[in-house]
């Protein structure tokens, strides 16, 4: 259910004002996420193509492996940042004719692309790191190299802080798979100093392959927790049991909510519905039962804001065919 909606049936059942300020207040908030969102993909993108320059240019100074598994990762990023830049804008397009209940799950969609070329480039760095743990060869000018991960985890550090931030806000998972893959991009160029700094020491040139190896455990990693993500959405996962359980305080809390069943919820991009049975006196006039109803929905949009609630409504002691998983 939108913002304008609730609005509009609030004011059309002579609601308090402070109704309407709450439900207006609600869409303010969702315009504040959807902007937040935008930039944070902005954000990100910039940061991969400066970090990508800068990398580029030390590693052919330098020819570190390691050096080229963080350029790598960030090439990488940057095109994962831009195919996330596309789905939050596809994601953020309104429900139309067609997609009746948005476009949210394009988010998932770039999670999967995300993951993909992240595991893909997990593989690559697996492939040359172990020919050079053969035939080990040291880095050169590695001080150009340092200064260049320096600087790259100053920038991805505050680039994760934001994200951090607009996870927080709006729940995406777009975001929050951008976000996983900066993070460990913080370890790799951690791993790539240490690198630099072993190598150029006697003795130590399997540092910098190794360093490439543990990077690539990294970058699988946290493919694998994107796609986990993904599919979780793509295959209408339910909340987890804490979120079902507020849910469910929130509906019993209202004085003329009997009982409930058939709580059924899913997430897609940032948008979460929830539907369900709400049992209710069978003497209610109809009028006071979308009265009801309206109460439960709008506290239960103060919990998740923005989701959409759809529930039916069910005299209290009726016998039905329930799914099996009714009553949970």
């Amino acid at each position: 259910m939108t913002g304008w909606s609730i609005t509009a049936m609030a004011t059309a059942a002579g609601a308090p004002s402070a109704c309407i300020r709450e439900a207006r207040r609600l869409m303010s908030d969702t315009a504040t996420n959807q902007r937040l969102l935008r930039l944070a993909t902005y954000a990100s993108f910039s940061v991969a193509l400066i970090l990508v320059a800068a990398k580029a240019f030390a590693w052919w100074q330098s020819g570190s492996l390691a050096l080229l598994s963080s350029l790598l990762d960030s090439g990488l990023d940057a095109l994962a940042s831009l195919l996330n830049l596309l789905a939050v804008r596809t994601a953020l397009t309104p429900a139309d004719h067609e997609h009746r209940f948005g476009h949210g799950k394009a988010e998932a969609l770039a999670g999967l692309g995300q993951a993909a070329l992240i595991g893909g480039s997990a593989l690559f760095l697996v492939s040359e790191a172990v020919q050079k743990l053969r035939t080990p060869e040291p880095p050169e000018h590695s001080g150009i190299g340092i200064a260049v991960m320096v600087l790259s985890i100053l920038l991805t550090l505050a680039l994760v802080l934001f994200q951090r931030h607009v996870v927080r806000r709006t729940g995406s998972l777009a975001v929050t798979a951008d976000r996983l893959h900066y993070v460990s991009d913080l370890l790799t160029n951690l791993t790539v100093i240490a690198a630099l700094v072993l190598t150029s020491r006697p003795g130590f040139d399997w540092v910098d392959p190794a360093g490439a190896l543990l990077v690539a455990m990294v970058i699988f990693k946290s493919a694998a927790d994107i796609v986990r993500q993904a599919l979780d959405q793509l295959m209408d996962r339910e909340l987890t049991d804490a979120e079902r359980d507020s849910i469910r305080a929130t509906v019993l809390k209202h004085p003329e909510a009997r009982a409930m069943h058939d709580l059924r919820t899913r997430n897609s991009g940032q948008h979460i519905f929830i539907q369900f049975h709400l049992e209710l006196d069978p003497e209610l006039t109809l009028r006071a039962a979308h009265r009801i109803s309206e109460e439960i929905i709008a506290e239960l949009r103060q919990l998740f804001p923005g989701a959409e609630v759809i529930l039916r409504q069910d005299p209290a002691g009726v016998i039905e065919e329930r799914p099996p998983f009714a009553a949970s």
